[in-house]
């Protein structure tokens, strides 16, 4: 505590909800407090962490901590099939509807030059029906090219539009999302690591990690087990209405699920000029604000009642020093970590500092 010097402790378990933001500019410290949040936990509990990494930050601790790095890419030997979907996938009767809902979002970014109208959501509805029941009856796995496939014999020439946009994601280069999943998702500490799959294919890496961040909640959920979940460069997904949708979506699943979602973001204001995100971010009992924009501040100012003299410790801080909301409580927060140890080593991201240790 920036005031008293007492240390902070926050069970999240013990709060409205276990919903957690951790937002700052660059450089403000934000991947480090996430990371040593990671740690903390990773080394008090036995719960499951997973973690979607699109800039390659958290893989160094993942694997210190016997954790299991994903990485996901064009080429890559690891696949993970954007059509998994367990049983208990939706909190429903209808599966498919969320299911269909997941792949609108995926076609929304595959082809941005075009907007879904109504006949295409009810093609892609109609056709992801067909895929599971064909399923359930003994057919093939669901996958992106059997989705292909069953467009391409659409009567509909909307339906050969759809199939267009896919052909580069099932028969082209980028077909990381195109096959049976392979890689070893089981461990109790997972990072998916999207970073190679370049800007084109980042929106939509985030969207198929998530949704299979999803999957293994709900089976974690079904086992009794607790699950957090980190999900780095939250706004990328809020550019788009139907990839803001499912991941709306997602996160009450979450929620539901004894999973405890944790965004992370420097772009506040992509959250706070949705009215989906802005809601998430307004009913989150933990979050931990680094140095903000000026823009963004005063924005989380009129959010959560922050004071002026509040406002301090979230305008120029230094790297590890900011504002921590628990509940209705808002707390300054300084944080001074030990750097001549392996933690230390593992948890940061300053440029020098991981050139020097690797």
């Amino acid at each position: 505590n920036a005031i008293s010097r007492n240390l902070i402790l926050c069970d999240k378990s013990r709060l409205l909800n276990p919903n957690a933001f951790v937002l700052g500019v660059p450089g403000s410290g934000k991947s480090f407090s996430t990371k040593e949040l990671i740690a903390m936990l990773a080394l008090s509990t036995d719960d499951d962490i997973v973690i979607c990494d699109p800039e390659r930050e958290y893989a160094s601790l993942a694997e210190a901590l016997g954790g299991e790095v994903v990485r996901i890419a064009a080429g890559s030997p690891h696949h993970i099939n954007a059509m998994d979907m367990v049983e208990g996938y939706s909190d429903t009767k209808n599966p498919i509807a969320q299911k269909s809902q997941f792949i609108m979002s995926l076609l929304e970014q595959l082809d941005q030059t075009r907007e879904l109208t109504s006949i295409d959501k009810s093609i892609i509805d109609r056709c992801t029906g067909d895929l599971y029941k064909n399923y359930r009856n003994g057919g093939p796995l669901p996958t992106l090219p059997a989705l292909r496939e069953l467009l391409l014999a659409q009567p509909e020439p909307e339906a050969r539009d759809l199939a267009l946009s896919l052909e580069l994601f099932t028969e082209g280069s980028l077909n990381a999302f195109a096959y049976p999943t392979n890689a070893d998702t089981q461990s109790r500490i997972i990072v998916y690591d999207i970073l190679d799959l370049g800007e084109q294919l980042k929106t939509m890496g985030l969207l198929v990690i998530t949704d299979a961040i999803l999957n293994r909640v709900t089976e974690n959920w079904k086992a009794g087990r607790r699950t957090h979940v980190y999900l780095d460069e939250f706004h990328v997904v809020y550019e788009n209405p139907y990839s803001s949708m499912f991941f709306t979506s997602a996160w009450r699943r979450f929620r539901k699920r004894n999973a405890f979602p944790t965004g992370i973001t420097q772009n506040v204001e992509y959250l706070l000029d949705n009215v989906s995100a802005r809601s998430m971010l307004s009913n989150s009992e933990f979050i931990v604000m680094h140095n903000q924009a000026a823009s963004d501040r005063e924005k989380l100012a009129a959010l959560f009642n922050i004071s002026e003299q509040q406002m301090n410790y979230i305008t120029n801080a230094e790297a590890g020093h900011g504002l921590m909301k628990i509940g209705n409580a808002l707390v300054p927060f300084v944080n001074r970590f030990p750097k001549n140890t392996e933690l230390y080593r593992k948890l940061t991201t300053k440029p020098g500092e991981t050139e020097l240790w690797g």
